[in-house]
């Protein structure tokens, strides 16, 4: 017996239904090598001014020069690469007007999410950030020290437990790190802050969140005076 018109359209509609929930729910090749290069700026491996090929790209991460192309589209429009006509795709080099727009998404971010504590395995996330940023220190491993404290900024947000959140920071880290570049021609820049961080750790682990928060938004504020030196603002 054919089915009847209404049970054709309830099928087709379900059909529609969950072909669209993959799409969102699976990103695309091109957000996956968008999220990987968010990863390498963020961590200090790919460098302001940085020229980026396509075809460079597209064999070191296995996939084709139109998912780069694409990629790149997504990260411009993040201000993160810039394309320079007959020239190519290169890292942005943020400048100071960027400073205080970044600073103020940092504070809603991660002052909120502080404030809100975590479960026992986000705080402990923060701790082993503090922990792997004392080592890097003991090491006298600069470029370690400084992806440590973005993985401790970055743990933070986590603790609000929303993967919108900790997207919206993964460009943040990687602003932050552009940034961080220039200021890092003084080599105490991230040491400086290791005493900060476990101080803000232990707050949160003591479950004195309105503290942490505190201490967090002192640290930020004293961040962004010296990003603002740093870069002649």
């Amino acid at each position: 017996m054919a089915p009847s018109e209404a049970a054709v359209r309830v099928s087709s509609a379900a059909s529609a239904s969950a072909a669209a929930r993959l799409r969102v729910t699976v990103p695309s090749v091109a957000d996956r090598v968008a999220d990987e290069l968010r990863l390498q700026l963020a961590e200090g491996i790919l460098l302001p001014g940085a020229r980026l090929t396509e075809s460079t790209i597209a064999e070191d991460l296995g996939v084709s020069r139109n998912t780069v192309r694409e990629a790149f589209a997504e990260l411009a429009s993040e201000r993160l690469v810039v394309r320079h006509p007959n020239r190519g795709v290169f890292v942005a080099s943020l400048g100071a007007g960027d400073i205080h727009d970044v600073y103020t998404v940092r504070r809603v971010l991660e002052v909120s999410a502080i404030r809100r504590g975590g479960n026992p395995e986000a705080v402990a996330a923060v701790r082993a950030a503090v922990e792997e940023g004392k080592l890097a220190a003991a090491a006298n491993d600069d470029e370690a020290l400084g992806s440590a404290n973005q993985h401790f900024h970055g743990a933070i947000v986590a603790l609000a437990g929303s993967r919108r959140l900790n997207t919206i920071m993964s460009q943040v880290l990687a602003e932050m790190r552009l940034f961080f570049h220039k200021a890092t021609v003084d080599a105490h820049f991230y040491s400086g802050y290791l005493k900060d961080n476990e101080e803000i750790c232990a707050a949160l682990e003591a479950g004195e969140l309105d503290r942490s928060a505190e201490l967090l938004e002192s640290y930020l504020d004293r961040s962004e005076e010296k990003q603002a030196e740093v870069h002649g603002d």
